[in-house]
Parts: C-alpha cells; sequence; structure tokens
C-alpha cells in the first residue's frame, strides 16, 4: 500500500511505522482508519486484516489471519471454525469469520456473528464497524446509522466514519444531511481523491452538475490515474472531454495501473472518443473495458436461462387461480422494471412529477427476498427458488408483503400514497411480486434491443448487471427477458403494462396519459414537465431527465453496426420481431 496524498504523511508514518513494528495491532488499525478516511476500502481491509493477524500470537488463529490477508478464504476457514468449535467465546474469532463470509457476501452469517461478537464485548469497536458495514450492504440503513452513530460518540472527529456515514445517509436519499458531512470530511482532510468522488456522485444525484464536474475535477488532480474518477466524469453523459482530457487518460492507460482503474478509464476514453466521432477507437476501448471487467465478475447465463424456464413451468394461469386473495392487498408499489438503459429513468420521472406518486431508487428488497426464499448460501448450491413459492401459505406471502412495505419505508420521503421501485432486474421475480403484492402495478419498460444493449455495452455499472460486459451475454439476457415477460403476459393478461422508448420519444402527453389510466390516475400537466422537478435521480440517466425528451440515443448504435453481429446472433428472434424500428 502507498500513499497517494502527498501533502499528508499520516499514511506514509503509519506505514513507517507497521514496517518497523508489523506486531503492532494498534499501528495496523490506525493505518486501516487512515485508508477509510480516504475512502480506500481495499487498502483499509487488507490493514484491518493485518490488525487482526497482529492482535494475538496464537499460531492457529495466526495461520488463519495469514489466510484471510493473502485471500486465501477457503484455508482460513475450516481453521476459523475448528477454532469456534474449542474456543466459542473467541470474539477475535469471531469477527475473523465474520470478515470472511462478508467477503463471501453472505451478508446474514457475517451480521449474526458480528452480532454475537458484540453481545460479548461491546466495545470492541472494529466489530462494531464491521457490523455497520454489513448492515449497509444489506441495505438496513437505519441499523446501520445507529451503530455509526455509536461509534461517533467516542470518535466524532472520525472522517471515515463521516465518510461511511454519508454513504449510508445517500443510500436513503437524505442528500442535504449526506453533502454536509462531506463538506465536514473535506473541510478536515481535502486531499483525499475517493472522498471527492463521493462527493461528486451526491452533487450529481440532486443535479448539482456544475459542482459535481468540480468535484472529480478536484479527484483527477489529486489522483489523475484514478480511473473510476474518470468514468464518473464520463457518465455524467453531457460532459464532453476536450483533447488534454483525451490525451491525460491515454497517458494514465500506458502507466501502471490497478485493473479497476484501467477499465474504468477504458470506458471514460471510449465515451470520449465517441464524443469526438471517433468510432473505431471508441469501440476498442469500450471492448477492452467490457474484456477486463469481464473477467472480474461471475456470470452465468445457463442459470438465468434455466430460471426463466423454471418460472414459466411454475407460473400457470392455475397456479395463480388458486392463490387468489394471497398477499398483502396494498397498492403502494409501482415497479418499473426491464433491461437498464431503456428508459426506465425517464418513465420514473415522469410519473414521480405526479402528486400521487413518489420516485425512490433501485430498491434490492425484492431480489433479496427471492434470494432468502431460495435458501443458497454459495453459488454451488441449488436454489429453491422459484418453486418453493409454491409451498407458501396466504398468511406468509401477506406477511412478505408488508415486510417489503416496511423495509422500504425508510425511502419514501413523501406523504403521496404511491411509490416507485425502479430496480429493473425485477422481471425475474414478477411471479413473487404478484403473489406478495398483487395489487402492485407492473411497467415493463422496454427499447430498441440494439439501442438498448449497446446502451448497456457503453456503460459500467457500479454493481450488478454482470450480464452487460459480454455483446453474445447480453443478446441472451435480453431474450431471455422478453422470454420472461411474454410468459407473464399470457398467464396474467393486462398485468403488465408495457412502454417503449420509442412511443415515449414520439409522443410524451399519449405515453403519459396511457401510464396513468393503467394506474388510475388523472393527468396532471407536471407530468409533461418532468424536466422541472428536483428529485434526486440516481441513475446514469440522471442528467437527460433534467432535460426536455432526448432523442439522441435512438440511432448511436448504429455508428457500431459492424462490430455487433455477436448482439444480434444471441438476440434471435427477440430482434426481428421487435415492433419499433430505428
Amino acid at each position: 500500500m502507498t500513499s497517494t496524498d502527498s501533502s499528508s504523511g499520516t499514511i506514509a508514518r503509519l506505514e513507517a511505522a507497521v514496517a518497523r513494528n508489523p506486531g503492532s495491532a494498534d499501528a495496523w488499525r490506525a493505518l486501516g482508519d487512515a485508508w477509510t478516511a480516504r475512502g480506500e476500502a481495499a487498502n483499509a481491509d487488507a490493514a484491518y486484516a493485518q490488525s487482526i493477524r497482529a492482535s494475538t500470537r496464537d499460531p492457529e488463529l495466526l495461520r488463519a489471519a495469514d489466510a484471510l490477508v493473502a485471500g486465501e478464504l477457503a484455508v482460513a476457514e475450516p481453521l476459523l471454525r475448528a477454532r469456534l468449535k474449542r474456543a466459542p467465546t473467541d470474539v477475535a474469532a469471531i469477527r475473523m469469520l465474520a470478515e470472511l463470509a462478508s467477503r463471501l457476501g453472505r451478508y446474514g452469517d457475517a451480521e449474526k456473528l458480528l452480532s454475537r461478537a458484540l453481545d460479548l464485548a461491546p466495545g470492541f469497536r472494529a466489530a462494531r464497524h464491521n457490523f455497520a458495514l454489513v448492515l449497509h450492504r444489506q441495505n438496513r440503513a437505519g441499523e446501520a446509522l445507529e451503530q455509526i452513530d455509536l461509534l461517533l460518540v467516542d470518535d466524532p472527529h472520525n472522517a471515515g466514519l463521516a465518510n461511511l456515514k454519508a454513504a449510508v445517509l445517500g443510500r436513503i436519499g437524505e442528500f442535504d444531511d449526506a453533502l454536509e458531512l462531506y463538506d465536514k470530511v473535506l473541510a478536515q482532510q481535502p486531499n483525499q481523491p475517493k472522498v471527492w468522488m463521493s462527493y461528486g456522485h451526491a452533487l450529481k444525484t440532486v443535479g448539482r452538475q456544475s459542482d459535481a464536474v468540480e468535484a472529480y475535477r478536484r479527484a483527477i488532480a489529486l489522483e489523475p490515474g484514478m480511473g473510476e474518477v474518470w468514468w464518473s466524469l464520463a457518465n455524467l453523459k453531457r460532459v464532453s472531454f476536450d483533447a488534454a482530457d483525451r490525451q491525460n487518460m491515454r497517458a494514465a492507460l500506458a502507466g501502471e495501473l490497478s485493473a479497476e482503474d484501467r477499465f474504468h478509464l477504458e470506458f471514460a476514453l471510449g465515451k470520449a472518443e465517441e464524443d469526438v466521432a471517433e468510432y473505431p477507437a471508441a469501440f476498442g476501448h469500450y471492448a477492452a473495458g467490457n474484456s477486463a471487467r469481464r473477467a472480474l465478475v461471475r456470470y452465468d447465463a445457463a442459470e438465468i436461462e434455466a430460471h426463466v424456464s423454471r418460472c414459466a413451468a411454475l407460473f400457470t394461469p392455475e397456479f395463480f387461480a388458486e392463490r387468489s386473495g394471497f398477499g398483502c392487498p396494498a397498492p403502494d408499489p409501482i415497479f418499473i422494471l426491464g433491461m437498464p438503459r431503456a428508459g426506465s429513468t425517464l418513465i420514473e420521472q415522469v410519473l414521480a412529477s405526479h402528486s400521487a406518486v413518489e420516485g425512490t431508487m433501485e430498491l434490492p428488497d425484492i431480489p433479496q427476498l427471492a434470494g432468502r426464499i431460495g435458501g443458497r448460501k454459495l453459488r454451488t448450491q441449488d436454489s429453491a427458488y422459484p418453486e418453493a413459492l409454491a409451498d407458501l401459505s396466504s398468511d406468509e406471502c401477506r406477511a412478505m408483503g408488508e415486510e417489503y412495505l416496511s423495509h422500504t419505508r425508510i425511502q419514501r420521503k413523501t406523504d403521496a400514497p404511491l411509490f416507485i421501485d425502479k430496480m429493473p432486474n425485477n422481471f425475474l421475480h414478477v411471479g413473487l411480486i404478484r403473489l406478495i403484492l398483487p395489487n402492485a402495478k407492473i411497467i415493463d419498460a422496454r427499447r430498441h434491443p440494439l439501442a438498448c444493449c449497446f446502451s448497456n455495452y457503453k456503460q459500467h455499472f457500479a454493481r450488478g448487471q454482470a450480464f452487460s460486459y459480454d455483446l453474445a451475454e447480453m443478446g441472451g439476457y435480453y431474450r431471455c427477458y422478453t422470454q420472461a415477460m411474454a410468459h407473464i403476459d399470457q398467464v396474467l393478461p393486462g398485468a403488465v403494462h408495457r412502454v417503449f422508448y420509442e412511443a415515449v420519444v414520439a409522443d410524451l402527453e399519449g405515453e403519459a396519459r396511457r401510464l396513468l389510466s393503467y394506474l388510475g390516475l388523472p393527468f396532471e400537466e407536471a407530468c409533461l414537465r418532468y424536466y422541472e422537478s428536483d428529485r434526486a435521480v440516481r441513475t446514469a440517466s440522471s442528467e437527460q431527465v433534467r432535460e426536455p425528451i432526448f432523442r439522441g440515443g435512438l440511432d448511436q448504435w448504429r455508428h457500431f453496426e459492424e462490430w455487433l453481429g455477436p448482439l444480434k446472433d444471441s438476440l434471435g428472434p427477440a430482434l426481428t420481431q421487435y415492433p419499433y424500428s430505428t
């Protein structure tokens, strides 16, 4: 780990301290705190792991800690489980096992372990910090904030905790408070590039584009090779890079970079080259970025295909008829689903401009609920979902619907009776939604497959959407999506309202009136002036939906058509049967 902040010697001094005395748990922990304050999660995790290693001289725990530091989780896990079988109250071992579970994405297991550690040792601050992170990663912002506030009582000026709290506040839409915290952190430690980037994200979300650009530029000035901030600038869509920017990105790519910085820079430079009509160069950078990203993510196309087939076998007209009256009858949620980059943010902005509708964000609650029903803890295990839905009772379905409404309440800031959940991947869970929330409305946002898929290919997503980094896999995913929705149309006719992006661009008022009629709402002129709304928008289309109808995306893919053969082949009938040409 090396410091990138030339104006501060804190990290350098701590690195020197741990080099002199690698057995000092306190020094490693302080180094982890310093990296956390900079927003360097990977370096912070490595330092905290070294702190755990140094906290004990027990040979067994040392071996487990060494394995954790090296990322050898399959080695660490049996050592820690054996240790806890003999010493079930060893809080250091409990926290280490929780760290391992967290790295594997088993956040429920990590939560239980950390809760146990804190029951045994309430003053174990490192475990409490981990506990807050795990709660945050499970979208349980209120509980995460409680833990962070407990830590801040004893350490009110901890920049790392303030940065984490700002991120949690942003997750639940409390952007004014988040921005205030970022201001305080940066006033204390102004030379933190990743904090400037996080600040830029929050500013972009609330529509302060010029301030966001300034924040991103501050981050670049501090760390010119930080690929994610270059991509964050590119992701503003309306920002154009000049020749000096393009040269600086090329220079950064020619140097030593982490894999993450490199693929972010490739995506950003692809956008920069496309903006100046250098299409072969642009596609080359997009292809390089996607290839590098694909190598780092897990995606199993066969699993998606099997899931769609299993849903088709399970969800018959008889299945739903037999469960009439199941679920929570509240009509509050409006689910907008489909492919990313299909116009869902525009639809949300139109609807959220209505006095009866509140926009929230892409809520993870339905996929999390599906995962819990499936009961799979490891990727190598089979999931019981969706077949397990057949075993749910009426009371269980009602409880799940009520749980969804309760968990999403924190996202609602107004008294509007309806709210939007814009998680696109919920198309995989329409059957679950109908069981637990039978009166919820479902809107399928659809866009020409080549325009939609290539827009995804140009986009690096902060999380999820692992299908989007390979043209053939993307075409297969789009095809699965259309198959899944066609089946729902067959077994639940009229349950889903479909909106074609091209139709919205051609006739906004007509499509808005159709949408509102489906929702049972009266027409309001404000829906046509959606771009005047000052609500926070957290997706890649945040700048486009602050303007009148954006027509520029209809044909951008045509500049790259010569390279889209694998996509066309994989789309198959999803391409040839699309009702709108572009």
